[in-house]
């Protein structure tokens, strides 16, 4: 078992299935020494998580649907590189949040993927980052999270 899916097991987290792209475009491109994956929706174990933040879901559901789309990252970089233990940066986020015009805490709500991506990742999981608010989201999900990694 590598580092990275033993650091996974220890946090109680089994990577999903990839799932596959709605559109017309691929999960992920690797490019020298960078995989750029998709963005990838709040899909947990239990199915897609849908909402507004600010009409009907809170900030901590926010989170929660964030972090599934940080799960959902990591499972698409295994299925790019293989091995987790390949990255050495998880170099920039990019967070979409379902929200309404008045909502302003969409850095709070994209905080479920970062803080997953420090947990699973330590210090290499530090990363810029953008998190900004969206009227929709495809399928009507509640956030949208995309990635850009570093390899070995």
């Amino acid at each position: 078992m590598s580092r990275i899916d033993a650091r996974l097991a220890e946090l109680g987290i089994v990577l999903p299935e990839p799932v596959a792209p709605v559109a017309n475009y691929v999960p992920f491109v690797i490019s020298g020494n960078q995989v750029f994956i998709s963005g990838q929706v709040s899909i947990g174990p239990d199915g897609l998580i849908t909402g507004k933040l600010g009409a009907g879901l809170n900030v901590e559901q926010g989170a929660e649907a964030a972090h599934a789309c940080g799960v959902n990252l990591i499972a698409q970089l295994k299925a790019a590189c293989g091995d987790l233990d390949k990255v050495t940066r998880v170099v920039k986020l990019g967070g979409f949040v379902n929200c309404t015009p008045d909502f302003v805490d969409q850095p709070k709500v994209v905080n479920g993927a970062s803080d997953l991506m420090v947990a699973v990742f330590g210090d290499a999981g530090r990363h810029a980052r953008a998190a900004v608010g969206a009227p929709s989201l495809p399928l009507g999900a509640a956030v949208e999270v995309d990635g850009i990694f570093e390899i070995a």
